[in-house]
């Protein structure tokens, strides 16, 4: 067995932690992640960098900022200079190996996957199977592989162009293309399915050499958007959806309303349906863990678990209605921003049992995984989370930066351009957190301050009453910026692949105004 630890990155793609029950939920949700928490360190105070996928996973895999990696739209592109965890790793001697369920992460050509000896993906027009290495393969076999990798290869640019066009993204939310996205090309992926071959990885090891490591990133999609949580945890969150027909009908209408998951309300959303939505998510939380459950039950009667650094987190959460919001496409709250963080580490160097209530920036993972790893250069032996708090290079600040993705504003301000101008939604925004307060800038004049340990739904502003502490955060915005405009980082951006064929065709077939 390799001397180094195996390590599991494993993303909880828009899971809130304040909907979980081992950070405080007063319902079980997450009975599974519980005990593993409970036999882990679970961070109280974590942040992600950015409030959606392409921005935040960026940070997790450079340890950067938005600023600094300027990664932060659908179109952009890792910039090559930038050498991302996998590739680290990789170079390092580990088997690297993801096990994708977002098309953000797994399709779109955005530099996410470098280092990745396997990426297997589970969303999209072709979902992956794991690679069949160790295994005899016959003459129909390899011809199999070859069709295969140029049917990927057609289809990925296929999907990486929806995800880049805005007449294509448009095209992707109508009443014809919906059902389609949403089951046949599995926009949520397989979690069961992902977990299950991440499993077999490191228990069976196949492909992998005797004395080499294994780094697993897996991200799944339980808890996106659109909710179809399985009957028994409707039963638990959200019972109205078995007996009453207008809550069925709201929830199918709201998972069919793509427009409506990323655009600010536009009138005050009723309790009831907000309670019905609220619990649907719940219902998928619960869903979710169920499957988290198997998944470590099987590491660990393998005794694989026992030598594997676990990292457990959420790239962003999600709003169901708070703040007059729904998804992560706009607002810098913490419902969006505050996301689960545990760890369990073989090596003894995060402790069991233990909470940790210091703010920390999830973009520090980069730094924890290489640490653990025994890959981590000195300067970034600092910055690992395992150290304590008194030892924090940060001091117990961080940031986050939200950037509204390009092609969502460009959808909003064609559609409800009221909505853009009134919520600022084309404005960025800028949180900074020093315990127990956080500031949020919109603009170059709207300043909002919470204390998030005592209000963590951000209802009272505190600006006007802690002129002093606004002073002081906004200088520490003023510091960050000034570091990010000199960064010499610049990402790429692939070629446009909005084609004025093709639109014309949609045009012509009444799909585009």
């Amino acid at each position: 067995m390799p001397t180094r630890p195996d390590i599991l990155f494993l993303v909880l793609d828009t899971q809130r932690a304040d909907r979980l029950s081992c950070y405080g939920y007063p319902h079980e949700t997450s009975p599974h992640l519980d005990a593993l928490a409970a036999d882990a360190t679970l961070f109280r105070h974590a942040y992600a960098t950015a409030q959606w996928t392409v921005p935040s996973h960026s940070s997790m895999f450079t340890g950067l900022y938005p600023s600094f990696h300027r990664t932060q739209q659908s179109f952009s592109v890792l910039p090559a200079e930038l050498t991302p965890l996998a590739e680290r790793l990789q170079a390092g001697g580990y088997f690297t190996a993801a096990f994708c369920n977002n098309p953000l992460v797994g399709v779109v050509n955005n530099g996410l996957r470098r280092g990745f000896y396997s990426f297997l993906n589970y969303s999209g027009l072709l979902t992956s199977r794991p690679n069949q290495a160790g295994r005899p393969i016959t003459l129909f076999g390899r011809y199999r592989q070859v069709f295969k990798r140029m049917l990927a290869g057609v289809l990925r640019r296929m999907q990486d162009s929806f995800a880049r066009s805005d007449a294509l993204l448009e095209f992707a939310m109508t009443p014809l293309m919906l059902p389609v996205w949403q089951t046949a090309l599995s926009f949520k992926g397989n979690t069961g399915r992902s977990l299950n071959d991440a499993a077999k990885l490191f228990i069976e090891r196949k492909g992998v050499r005797r004395d080499q490591p294994v780094f697993s990133f897996v991200n799944l999609m339980g808890t996106h958007m659109p909710f179809h949580p399985p009957r028994r945890h409707l039963e638990r969150f959200a019972p109205q959806m078995l007996h009453n027909k207008d809550a069925r009908r709201f929830i199918r209408r709201f998972n069919t309303d793509v427009f409506g998951w990323f655009a600010p309300l536009a009138n005050v959303m009723g309790e009831e349906q907000q309670a019905l939505l609220s619990g649907c998510y719940n219902a998928e939380v619960a869903t979710q863990d169920d499957q988290l459950g198997l998944f470590f039950d099987k590491l660990r009667s393998s005794g694989a678990l026992d030598r594997t650094l676990v990292i457990i987190c959420a790239d962003h959460g999600d709003h169901l209605g708070e703040h007059h919001f729904l998804g992560h496409s706009v607002s810098a709250y913490d419902v969006l921003l505050h996301v689960p963080l545990i760890i369990r580490d073989p090596a003894g160097d995060f402790a069991r049992g233990a909470e940790r209530d210091d703010f920390v920036s999830l973009r520090r993972l980069f730094q924890t995984v290489l640490t653990g790893a025994g890959l981590a250069e000195k300067s970034e032996q600092t910055y690992t989370l395992a150290h304590s708090p008194d030892n924090d290079p940060d001091r117990g600040v961080v940031f986050a930066e939200v950037v509204t993705p390009q092609n969502v504003l460009n959808l909003m301000t064609k559609h409800k351009p009221e909505l853009v101008r009134d919520r600022r939604c084309d404005q960025p925004r800028r949180a900074v957190w020093r315990k127990p307060y956080k500031l949020i800038e919109t603009g170059a004049d709207l300043v909002e301050l919470y204390d998030v340990t005592v209000d963590p739904g951000e209802t009272q502003n505190l600006r006007e009453s802690q002129p002093a502490i606004v002073q002081e955060l906004q200088e520490r915005l003023r510091a960050f910026q000034r570091q990010a405009d000199a960064s010499q980082v610049v990402a790429g951006r692939v070629a446009n692949q909005d084609d004025p064929q093709l639109r014309r065709r949609l045009r012509a077939l009444g799909y585009l105004e």
